[in-house]
């Protein structure tokens, strides 16, 4: 089958790709490296004709949440109405677990993500997801000053983007299914002690220290609001074994 794959050359979008090409597909990466602008529409009606699903993994680097709404609302109607005109009989959309429960910053946007697929002309797919093993690397990067780290005080069941990938492609493999169960990882950890391990794999050195967050979305991060309920399914991945092949690398 030919999927369109939103955001194709991100964290999970790789490996939305890889999996989709491993298991015979036909893939598209939709991103401006590919000439498709989410934002403007520009490019995406000859990108995605002849689709059998468009899978959206495309994200925005903001803690805003009126960047994040104006991001996933702007991207998410121009490719519903694109997949429409298409007649594309598949949309799956990648959200977060805990983003209705918590719905502040970042997760402001995934919230009006799935309210506009949720309402959308398309039938669809919404598959939440806990953050990835890959967020203490990416936090590490982001509020790292000098020799000192910083990290919010969090709890996390974080799951391998790999396993996102493959369980986004089966779904779309199959008829839309509305909210499915969400997807975990094994185990519960603080992300301060994530981006300790990640630190110590790479060499790198210097005080991570962990700072709680003010207002709703720090209680949410800290009270375990984020984390999945009992419905949900789980990845094997643990974080030690992704920690262990970064210091393979």
């Amino acid at each position: 089958m030919r999927i369109a794959v939103a955001g194709g050359t991100g964290t999970v979008g790789r490996h939305v790709v890889a999996v989709a090409r491993e298991r015979g597909h036909d893939v598209v990466i939709l991103s401006r490296s590919t000439g498709v602008d989410l934002m403007t529409g520009s490019g995406l009606a000859r990108a995605i004709d002849g689709m059998a699903a468009v899978i959206d993994v495309a994200s925005v680097s903001t803690q805003s949440a009126k960047k994040s709404i104006e991001f996933y609302e702007t991207t998410t109607n121009n490719l519903l109405s694109a997949e429409k005109t298409a007649g594309v009989p598949h949309h799956l959309a990648l959200s977060i677990v805990g983003s209705d429960r918590a719905p502040f910053g970042y997760y402001a946007g995934k919230q009006r993500q799935e309210q506009v697929v949720s309402a959308g002309p398309v039938p669809c797919t919404i598959l939440r997801a806990t953050q990835f093993h890959e967020f203490a690397q990416q936090l590490f990067g982001q509020m790292r000053f000098g020799a000192i780290t910083l990290v919010p005080k969090m709890i996390s069941q974080p799951v391998a983007a790999r396993e996102v990938g493959e369980r986004l492609v089966t779904l779309a493999e199959g008829q839309p299914a509305g909210r499915p169960a969400d997807l975990a990882g094994p185990e519960e950890l603080r992300m301060a002690h994530m981006v300790r391990a990640y630190a110590e794999a790479i060499g790198a050195k210097g005080p991570i220290l962990e700072v709680p967050l003010p207002g709703g979305f720090g209680k949410a991060l800290r009270d375990g609001t984020i984390l999945p309920g009992p419905s949900a399914d789980h990845g094997v991945q643990r974080y030690a074994d992704w920690v262990a092949a970064v210091r393979r690398r």
